[in-house]
């Protein structure tokens, strides 16, 4: 199902992951210096894109803190969810972080986004809280976990 095949997110990703941000994540998407600064970051970040025929289809990055990781982000090109490139994603940040020793994983999840949530519980991630309106238009967002 996966026609996809991971790579480094390297500087010349930018421009080919900006306009799956702008549509998945308006109003507020991240801005090329956002990205460009996390890139810069890389003793506490990875990220990787995903990529099909030559296209980034997809991206997704892991924060190192001292005592946790954190999914930064996340996410797949309309027209190519639901084939299991989110699950190749999330299972790279997640190997990322036993590299890194990290035993617990956070992230923050739409309330309205079902799909996202159905992934991240089938690798073991629970809800731990609500951040109520935290997302533009008052969406809330589940705090999800995921330990060992």
């Amino acid at each position: 199902m996966v026609r996809a095949t991971l790579e480094r997110f390297r500087w010349w990703h930018v421009d080919d992951v900006l306009p799956i941000e702008r549509t998945l994540f308006q109003p507020e998407p991240w801005t090329a210096h956002h990205f460009w600064s996390e890139l810069g970051q890389t003793a506490t970040r990875h990220y990787v894109v995903a990529v099909s025929e030559g296209t980034v289809v997809g991206y997704a990055g892991l924060c190192d803190y001292p005592d946790e990781a954190f999914v930064q982000t996340m996410a797949v090109a309309q027209g190519h969810q639901g084939r299991g490139i989110g699950a190749l994603l999330l299972e790279e940040l997640l190997a990322e972080a036993v590299r890194r020793r990290q035993s617990r994983v956070l992230l923050e999840v739409r309330a309205d986004n079902a799909p996202a949530q159905r992934l991240y519980e089938r690798y073991g991630f629970t809800r731990q809280g609500l951040r109520r309106g935290y997302y533009p238009g008052g969406v809330d967002a589940w705090v999800m976990e995921r330990t060992g």
